[in-house]
């Protein structure tokens, strides 16, 4: 099956306020954005959900961590690659956003613990160990957090399941970052 990628011209009419925000907050208006408008109610889910994250308790650097993770997990490379140019641009340490790309540890602790802690999650489909569990409070998280982490990954798996199904082409100024899932 093939999706479009709209642009505000020829996405239906409830998805053209969305996509001209995400144009204003982008400078330009991602695949990914154009493919979720055809269905402008999760346009305006991912959109939301986003926004909610951003509001959490846990730091940029570990949001980012949280969004990476969840979409090397997924083998979602268009988010994968953007993720990593956003993180890059908000000055996440290279090193970090590497180890996740390359599905090894993150040196800073408690940076791993939440890599750790949201990988295990995605595997298991939110079974967490009690083990899993008390390493991630006992790296200085928070019964909160933990729930912050379900949050983050509830964002991530729409944009990533869309893009699973679309097949969204990479756009331009990801391209740099383009990832490859490890079959």
């Amino acid at each position: 099956m093939n999706f479009d990628v709209h642009t505000i011209e020829t996405s239906p009419e409830s998805a053209k306020l969305p996509l001209a925000e995400a144009v204003k907050g982008y400078g330009f208006l991602p695949n990914m954005i154009g493919v979720m408008s055809e269905a402008p109610a999760l346009l305006k889910a991912y959109r939301a959900l986003s926004e909610l994250f951003g509001q959490t308790s846990l730091s940029r650097d570990e949001r980012n961590v949280v969004m990476l993770t969840v979409s090397r997990e997924n083998g979602c490379e268009y988010c994968v690659a953007a993720h990593t140019g956003i993180a890059t641009m908000q000055r996440v340490p290279a090193e970090v956003v590497n180890a996740i790309r390359d599905g090894k540890p993150i040196s800073d602790a408690r940076l791993e613990a939440i890599r750790a802690f949201t990988a295990a999650l995605v595997h298991s489909r939110g079974f967490a160990t009690e083990s899993q569990l008390e390493a991630f409070i006992g790296a200085g998280y928070t019964k909160a957090q933990v729930l912050e982490v379900v949050l983050g990954i509830g964002f991530k798996t729409l944009s990533n399941y869309t893009n699973h199904l679309a097949h969204t082409p990479l756009d331009p100024k990801f391209a740099a970052a383009a990832w490859k899932k490890e079959d």
